[in-house]
This record gives C-alpha cells, structure tokens and sequence, in this order.
C-alpha cells in the first residue's frame, strides 16, 4: 500500500505547508526562550500561558482552520479525525502520568505515521484539547501541552518510509525520543519559575544559555527522569504490540474512505 493514498486524510496545501513552516520555529521558541531571553516583568507561569495562547495558538488554530476548511479535506477525513480525537481523549486517563505511564501519545504517534503529518499535526492539538476538556485538565500548562503534541504527530509522520517489522521497530525508538522530548519541552515551560531550587540547577536570568542549559540538565535528571523513562518505555511498548495493526487499520480506513 503506497503511503500517497494513506496520507490523503489531512493534505498538505502549500498554504498549509507555509504555516507550518511558521508555526514550527515559534512554538519550539515558545518553549525554549528562557535560554535566550530575561523573564523580567514575568512573574509565574499562569501569566506566561496567556501570552503564548495570545501569540502563538492563533497561528496553529490557522494551521488547523485551513485544513478543515480546505477544499481537499472532505466530510469522511473531518469523522475521522473526530473518532481518533475521541480515542486520544478516551486512552489519556488510562495512564494520567502515574509513575511516568503515559498513554496519549501512542495514537497520535500511529495516525501521525499512517495518515501523514498533516492529520498528527491537527490531531495533536484537538486530541489534548478535547482530552483536557473532558477530563478537567484545563490549565496554563494546556497551551504547551497541545503544541508539544503537535509537533509530536507533524514530525511522526515525517518519517522515512519502511514496512512491516522495521516500521515498527523505527516508531519504537520514535517513541522514545519523543518522550524523552516531551518531558524536557514541558520542564521547560516552567522551569524558569520555580523557586527554592539549589542555586546549581535554578534558573538564572543573568547566566548565558549555556549555563541555563547546563542548570536545566541537572534539573531535568533530578526531577523528571524516573516520569520520562517511563512515558518512554510506555509507549514503545504499546508500539511494539498494537502498532502493526492499528497501522493497518487507520491506512485501510484512509483506502476505503477514498479521501479528496
């Protein structure tokens, strides 16, 4: 099965390609701007969230608008992405982050992979929004949650092209850098905020990015590592046993639903 007719679900328009070209670097500095810039005047993360729903998320809600809206995109693929929403928002609480099991990003990983990265970008947004509506997750950590999402299911479906076991063994290893990644990205949106921290692994706004950098690795292996590893280990395990069907599954939907 050729991967063109399994990637029809979500189409890339050079508009969208465009916007995606955008939005990638910005929500990436959404995160990572504490290395580069003073949070003078910044005084907690509830406040930051705001403006980064104000600067940011209207470029991804464009993103996600012109998909929905675009001529490509057909009644069949919009069913589709509300079911795998409703499967994101249904498989979420079944980890909640306990002990660092976590059990949200195997099916946006999968449908990312088999219906390309246009549906992984827009499912990674309305699966964790939706997931957080549901399940009273609604905070200022909401708005880095969906982009580091989002980016998970674009670059998911990114990926080089194989078949059969080395596909799987490949979404496996995916599996683990992205939550690895995942953890380091959502440490970063609050880092900078934390207070009573040993003076060796605070933020300090007057070091270099280096320096920060340095601080935010001996913060990250002290704090997050045990939940890292384990959203790791979850999810590549989920992928190495459920991954080949549900890959089968969602590319026979995308062939008998015949997107535009």
């Amino acid at each position: 099965m050729s991967d063109p007719v399994a990637r029809r679900a979500v189409p890339l328009s050079p508009r969208s390609t465009a916007l995606l070209a955008v939005v990638t670097p910005l929500t990436v500095a959404a995160f990572v701007w504490p290395l580069w810039f003073h949070p003078s005047g910044v005084a907690s993360n509830s406040q930051l969230a705001p403006l980064v729903f104000a600067l940011i998320l209207p470029v991804v809600l464009a993103v996600v608008i012109s998909h929905l809206t675009g001529d490509d995109l057909d009644v069949k693929a919009l069913a589709l992405l509300g079911v795998m929403s409703a499967v994101v928002a249904v498989v979420r609480p079944l980890g909640a982050g306990t002990a660092g099991i976590e059990t949200v990003f195997f099916p946006i990983v999968i449908a990312g992979r088999a219906l390309g990265p246009g549906f992984g970008f827009v499912l990674g947004t309305t699966g964790l929004l939706t997931s957080a509506l549901l399940t009273g997750g609604v905070g200022p950590w909401l708005p880095y949650q969906m982009l580091a999402a989002a980016l998970v299911g674009l670059f998911s479906g990114l990926l080089p092209r194989l078949r059969g076991r080395a596909e799987v063994v490949l979404l496996a290893g995916w599996s683990l850098l992205i939550a690895f990644a995942y953890g380091w990205l959502m440490d970063l949106s609050f880092w900078p905020f934390m207070t009573g921290m040993g003076s060796t692994i605070s933020y300090d706004p007057h070091a270099s990015a280096w320096v920060n950098l340095h601080r935010f690795a001996l913060y990250n292996v002290a704090t997050s590592m045990g939940w890292n590893l384990g959203r790791a280990l979850t999810t590549a395990a989920l992928v190495l046993v459920l991954g080949s069907p549900m890959l089968r599954i969602l590319r026979r939907a995308a062939v008998k639903g015949r997107f535009a």
